[in-house]
């Protein structure tokens, strides 16, 4: 896919999911998050860097760490998201924090600026993302610390058959490098590529559990990378994308609940 293309793509698509997203995705992700936090400890001071911050779960945390002497910024490609950090209250004794819209390729800040960058659940999204590690690798300074969380693999990741559904109903593919980064070494030699070390990395079981059909139709389709396509199709193409995606994860059907498998990559590194 076109890079203007995708990142327009993107850009929409989680415009569209912003509304519903942290109903849909904060307690299933909060996995990872929480090891990146315990692996990636925020000092008191710290000038902290929260790439794809959506809705600013993440920011808000690191600026409660951070405290008052601290700085902390979160930048998304989605100004939806944006505004969404932007309306979360922060406690007496954050860190300062600054919300922005940016491509993470392309990241607006001076070199050597940053002790910590975070990037959760956001690479998979990046047409290009070496020159996307590149720039975190940049904007961090000599010391400096790197945590990333993303998918695994495609096989290990049950409600991976969303993509292949929607990809059938559209002209291109929605996310077309969603799970590349998650096979086994790739995103260790991207950071590699990047003139990072990577001192730690893990793999991680999780789920996403939904109540029943509508909440884990909700959390794919309104919530999620297909918001954008779903946005668009007509009543027919939703029923026929609904009922394939529900017999795609019918093994994973308890009365009516569904508890999906999910595997996380998580990985910490610093500057060469």
């Amino acid at each position: 896919m076109d890079e203007r293309l995708q990142l327009r793509v993107q850009r929409h698509g989680w415009d569209r999911a912003a509304a519903h997203y942290e109903a849909s995705w904060q307690a299933p992700l909060d996995v990872a998050r929480r090891v990146l936090l315990d692996r990636q400890p925020v000092c008191p001071g710290d000038r902290v860097l929260d790439v794809a911050c959506g809705t600013g779960l993440l920011t808000h945390e690191l600026a409660c760490k951070a405290g008052p002497g601290g700085q902390v910024f979160g930048i998304d490609l989605s100004q939806a998201m944006v505004d969404a950090a932007r309306s979360r209250q922060s406690p007496a004794g954050s860190a300062s924090s600054h919300y922005i819209r940016m491509d993470a390729q392309s990241l607006e800040f001076p070199s050597a600026s940053f002790d910590l960058v975070l990037c959760c659940f956001g690479l998979m999204y990046v047409p290009d993302p070496e020159r996307a590690l590149a720039e975190m690798r940049r904007v961090l300074r000599p010391g400096g610390r790197l945590g990333i969380a993303i998918w695994g693999e495609r096989a290990r990741c049950a409600w991976a058959p969303v993509f292949s559904i929607v990809d059938a109903e559209v002209a291109s593919e929605v996310c077309p490098l969603f799970f590349s980064l998650g096979a086994e070494g790739v995103l260790a030699r991207a950071c590699h590529a990047a003139g990072l070390v990577v001192t730690w990395q893990a793999r991680l079981i999780g789920a996403l559990s939904h109540r029943d059909a509508d909440e884990a139709c909700d959390a794919m389709f309104l919530a999620g990378p297909a918001a954008l396509a779903w946005s668009r199709f007509g009543e027919q193409v939703r029923a026929r994308v609904r009922r394939s995606y529900l017999d795609a994860i019918e093994p994973w059907r308890a009365a009516s609940a569904y508890v999906l498998p999910a595997e996380f990559v998580c990985l910490q590194a610093h500057p060469s």
